[in-house]
């Protein structure tokens, strides 16, 4: 009996150490190869400016209403309620310590693609790498010269206010694990430049569907409703379904580039809540851009 006991605790060990190993493996931080961003050449800055207004970079890290006033200090911006906790976005100014002046590309690609800091930690998905996964290295470098040429702020953003288990970073790798990639979102066969164009920005830089997207209990994205509207992520109110079958479904390309660009819809309504500055950031973009967007719009699956 004690003989038989023994195999069993010892099978016990076993399987907990082939457990652990298994959990170990699968949440552990996953970096993309910094060669990826090797020998990338001088980054353009006129289209790292246009990824930073498509990103809506300046909407989450900055203090509210600095862009109304021409401030583009990323110093942290306004706290985001979810149902796991709150969280605070970070300061990404250029300041070396509060900042990411003291990032190398690599480090800030790493956050982009895998969400992964500097320090090789797992980044909670409040910061849309869900989406920037699909994002190209060379708009990551443009993207990060860019912002270098932001004004520095030595600011501190709050710890993020999470309950037990959200606390555990280590668990991001199985969230991960489940819903991270950079695969399309939708196949469109046969699909136009402006379409390929508008998909690479509503799914890459633009992150539409990180409110545009129902998601499940885990907070990952419910595939098969891509764009299809739910609830306000934040808690108050609904986001709109925005593909062909729903609120926006008897709009025109034009109809959606135009509301890109200036806010109104075709009925003369103006935009409001979240997408205001949403609207804004669109508005920045060039126009074939802009147009890009509304074709994809149009050409994926309609959800009733």
């Amino acid at each position: 009996m004690a003989s038989l006991l023994g195999k069993l605790a010892l099978a016990g060990i076993a399987a907990a150490a082939t457990g652990l190993g298994i959990f170990l493996l699968v949440t552990e931080p996953k970096p993309v190869p910094e060669t990826i961003f090797a020998d990338l050449g001088a980054p353009d800055m006129a289209n790292g400016e246009h990824i930073f207004w498509a990103g809506g970079c300046v909407s989450c890290h900055a203090p509210k209403g600095a862009s109304d006033k021409g401030d583009l200090t990323l110093s942290g911006g306004a706290p985001l309620s979810t149902p796991f906790g709150t969280f605070y976005p970070p300061n990404i100014s250029p300041d070396e310590k509060a900042g990411i002046g003291g990032w190398t590309l690599a480090q800030f690609g790493n956050a982009m693609l895998r969400g992964i800091d500097d320090e090789g930690h797992h980044l909670y998905p409040s910061f849309p790498y869900g989406s920037y996964s699909r994002m190209k290295p060379a708009d990551i470098r443009d993207l990060f010269a860019y912002l270098k040429t932001l004004p520095k702020s030595s600011a501190e953003a709050p710890d993020h206010a999470l309950s037990f288990p959200f606390t555990i970073r280590r668990l991001l790798g199985g969230w991960k694990f489940l819903y991270l990639d950079d695969q399309p979102r939708v196949m469109l066969a046969n699909a136009s430049d402006a379409v390929k164009r508008g998909q690479y920005l509503v799914e890459g830089p633009g992150h539409c569907g990180e409110c545009h997207t129902p998601r499940n209990s885990l907070g990952g994205f419910q595939s098969a409703l891509w764009l299809a509207g739910g609830p306000n992520p934040e808690g108050k109110g609904k986001i709109p379904n925005i593909t062909p079958g729903g609120e926006i479904g008897s709009w025109s390309e034009a109809d959606i580039a135009a509301y890109l660009e200036t806010g109104m819809t075709p009925e003369f309504d103006s935009v409001g809540g979240t997408m205001v500055e949403v609207q804004k950031n669109m508005a920045r973009l060039p126009a074939e851009d802009r147009a890009a967007i509304a074709a994809y719009l149009k050409a994926i699956p309609a959800v009733k």
